[in-house]
């Protein structure tokens, strides 16, 4: 992965390396600020669609919607790595998830814009509206979306994972998953934070503008349980930094002040990685029966809790970071149940009014019991 200082490491996309126009596109991508995951992003996905042209014979500057078809048709049917395959039962095993089809096809798309751009190319195979119109009648990309409401974790299920953590995990891997909670903090906005970024006596947390996903600093809250857990693992990692720091250089460069700390031997002390977080969550999950549940699920349910607790969508929106509220509206699923509790008390009054009309008509109004 590219860091916003350092140089692109190649290696890690050779095929894109030894495409000219392709390294000038990824190389323009870092010059316009992108965020170093979008650039990792990016290139990782032209290196794929390249290995892919070179594998069928297709023409890269020449290809036409059948070749870009014949790339869909690839992802839709390669087969899964194991550690990619869905968790649940019965579930498909080949070809990449809907989204992830949807960010490889919109690399290819950016891509032949700047060929386009660099007049290498007359029009964009993967020009959106050039082949479907969308439903409302505007402009569609080449494949239809399927928005799939992602998974929420029910009570119980909530509790199990609560009780395997707390059976099982050391003190600091217990604060970030309840601190994710709280907070609705995406996986790398929790691991960027650094021991400053906590405000203790009002329980704020601050989440830098570098280290949201799309440039938006915000402040959030925890509560009580956190906060316990907070000034138990403040004090133990000040005894670990005190032993281990000097040795591993924690105390210099960009991870310094790190709030979460690494407790293997081979990085005591240093910033906290995202493997290892991974593998937290999904080993916790494992012994909880609820293998769905990921680093991201945290802020599922908070985003979602706060749904339940009645805060204004603008609210939620503001606290999850989010640009736009369609974007929140993807993340809060109420139950059926829920949802239909929340009706019944918004309409009581129309109810009642539409009672009382049936009433004034001379129509007898039933009740439970006469219905058979």
């Amino acid at each position: 992965m590219t860091t916003s200082a350092g140089p692109i490491r190649w290696s890690l996309y050779p095929t894109a390396a030894a495409c000219a126009d392709a390294r000038a596109w990824v190389e323009l991508q870092q010059k316009l600020l992108r965020a170093p995951k979008t650039v990792d992003a990016y290139a990782r996905g032209v290196d794929d669609y390249l290995r892919v042209c070179a594998r069928l014979g297709i023409d890269v500057a020449g290809a036409t919607r059948h070749d870009v078809a014949a790339y869909v048709e690839d992802l839709a049917h390669r087969e899964r790595p194991p550690r990619r395959q869905a968790a649940v039962d019965g579930a498909p095993t080949h070809g990449l998830a809907h989204r992830t089809l949807h960010l490889r096809l919109t690399v290819v798309r950016l891509f032949y814009d700047y060929l386009v751009e660099c007049g290498r190319r007359a029009a964009n195979p993967v020009g959106r509206g050039q082949y479907r119109t969308g439903a409302r009648g505007g402009a569609a990309g080449l494949i239809p979306r399927r928005e799939r409401p992602p998974w929420l974790p029910t009570d119980a299920e909530w509790r199990a994972f609560l009780d395997a953590l707390t059976a099982a995990e050391p003190l600091r891997n217990q604060l970030l998953a309840y601190l994710a909670y709280d907070g609705a903090l995406r996986r790398g906005e929790l691991l960027a934070l650094r021991l400053a970024d906590v405000d203790f006596p009002p329980q704020l947390v601050r989440v830098r503008p570098e280290t949201a996903k799309n440039g938006a600093g915000r402040v959030v809250c925890y509560g009580d349980a956190t906060s316990a857990l907070l000034v138990a693992y403040v004090a133990h990692r000040q005894a670990l930094v005190a032993r281990y720091g000097a040795v591993s250089g924690s105390g210099t460069g960009a991870g310094a002040g790190a709030l979460f700390l690494s407790e293997s031997p081979r990085n005591r002390a240093r910033p906290l990685g995202v493997g290892t977080w991974n593998q937290v969550v999904q080993r916790v999950a494992r012994r909880a029966g609820v293998p769905q549940f990921t680093t991201h699920t945290f802020r599922h349910l908070r985003l979602t809790d706060l749904a339940r607790c009645r805060l204004d969508l603008h609210e939620i929106a503001s606290y999850a970071g989010h640009r736009h509220l369609a974007t929140t509206h993807q993340y809060i699923r109420l139950s059926g149940t829920e949802l239909a509790a929340r009706v019944r008390g918004a309409t009581a009054q129309l109810d009642a009014r539409l009672a009382a009309y049936v009433r004034a008509s001379g129509q007898r109004v039933p009740t439970g019991h006469d219905v058979s």
